[in-house]
């Protein structure tokens, strides 16, 4: 396709809009089977293409080092063949998940012999809009095909040559089952002006959803005219209650730091309770392994090499080996600090108490709250959901990681005998 020309940019979003809504009317009327069986194709594809798509991957690599891209971004931007099986892998474990589609909510009949039921159908046409990370590319496409959504997808520009290779796999592999290209189309675009296009889209994109940093987040949420589904910052908490495992704690935590500091699910700060037995250990662990600690004066008691935490990094999510560590007062301090510094994101208690467990898993507003298990585990593919879409943090219609049942709505069926409102 021809790049457009900026002043058709508005008209170019506007088509592949329509595209996507007439192929999405196709997709939902193919079979739960045939749609499933096209991912199938789709992964074996991707499978297939991994030469082609490590190649583009490699050519991005060297672009986002020389554009001086930072360390957390070139992680999520790096593909290899693990991760690329990864892809593929999770765009199986998508086709072979129960279809939403037509499930029936609930029914009912009312006194005078309306039979009423609620049935999931698809969204429709669905704007996902990213940064960096490729694998989205394949998450986004597989979700959206699979609850027969049309998905229209504007990857970053630092990852614009693995999107492609992606996209063209996906493809080959979705047409040859059955599924109409206009289901899943990549922009041919990288004009920053086709971002406020899809965000302008009402009538035509039934919904958005951005997936990287703080800014191109915060921008979607301001100029959307069009329903979004985000999270803001993954500012997530780690609380290590008096109560505590010492081990449990020390290895849990390393994981939820230093796992992969790049993504979303990484923790960003570590509340220790004043009288948990273990802290200058647990410190000194996540020290010695590389991560640089900023502490309340408490904290910086317990090593030398924590540095004094300042007012706004209770609020920063690094996504960087960096951590916030602050000493508390017991459960309700430490529930006052995830009330006011956490992002909803994910927060997790380390306690071998369980009334203490359930107190913090009832009182944390977030949409996902942990007992025991590194925040790392915040993920679609980890809740058996196949894959996500993204993390919503809202309280409307979808929570947590947002994969098939997040990507329908329902309708009202209603059926009469002939009943005439009096």
């Amino acid at each position: 396709m021809t790049l457009p020309k900026p002043s058709s940019i508005a008209e170019t979003i506007e088509q592949i809009a329509r595209n996507g809504r007439a192929a999405q009317r196709q997709l939902a009327a193919m079979s739960s089977g045939d749609r499933a069986h096209a991912l199938m194709l789709a992964a074996a594809h991707l499978r297939e293409g991994s030469d082609a798509i490590l190649a583009a991957n490699v050519q991005d690599l060297a672009a986002g080092k020389e554009n001086g891209l930072a360390p957390a971004m070139l992680d999520r931007l790096k593909l290899d063949e693990a991760r690329l099986e990864g892809i593929a892998s999770a765009v199986e474990a998508v086709a072979k998940l129960d279809d939403p589609v037509g499930q029936v909510i609930d029914q009912s009949e009312r006194p005078n012999g309306l039979k009423l039921s609620r049935v999931r159908v698809p969204i429709g046409t669905i704007g996902i809009i990213y940064e960096s990370r490729p694998n989205v590319t394949a998450d986004a496409a597989a979700l959206c095909v699979r609850a027969g959504n049309a998905a229209i997808l504007r990857g970053g520009s630092e990852a614009v040559h693995s999107n492609r290779a992606i996209h063209a796999a996906l493809i080959a592999g979705l047409t040859a089952g059955g599924v109409p290209s206009g289901a899943v189309q990549l922009l041919p675009t990288q004009d920053r002006a086709a971002v406020g296009a899809m965000l302008s889209a009402a009538g035509l994109i039934d919904m958005i959803v951005p997936r990287g940093g703080k800014g191109l987040v915060a921008r979607v949420q301001a100029d959307a005219r069009v329903p979004v589904l985000a999270h803001l910052d993954g500012i997530c908490h780690t609380y290590v209650h008096a109560s505590a495992d010492q081990a449990m704690a020390r290895e849990v935590a390393l994981n939820a730091k230093m796992r992969r500091t790049g993504i979303c699910g990484a923790m960003e700060t570590l509340l220790i309770d004043t009288q948990f037995g273990g802290s200058t250990a647990l410190v000194a662990a996540l020290l010695d392994s590389g991560c640089a600690l900023r502490g309340d004066a408490r904290a910086q008691a317990l090593d030398a090499r924590i540095t004094p935490a300042s007012a706004e990094d209770w609020d920063t999510e690094y996504l960087e080996a960096v951590l916030s560590v602050a000493i508390v007062d017991g459960m309700d301090a430490a529930l006052a600090h995830i009330a006011r510094h956490s992002s909803g994101h994910t927060d997790a208690i380390i306690a071998d108490d369980d009334g203490a467990a359930a107190q913090f898993l009832n009182e944390v507003d977030s949409a996902i709250v942990m007992h025991n298990a590194s925040s790392q585990f915040a993920d679609g593919a980890e809740f058996g959901l196949g894959a996500e879409i993204g993390i919503a943090t809202g309280r409307l219609h979808a929570r947590g990681p947002v994969a098939l049942e997040g990507l329908t709505t329902y309708k009202w069926l209603v059926r009469g005998s002939g009943q005439a409102r009096p």
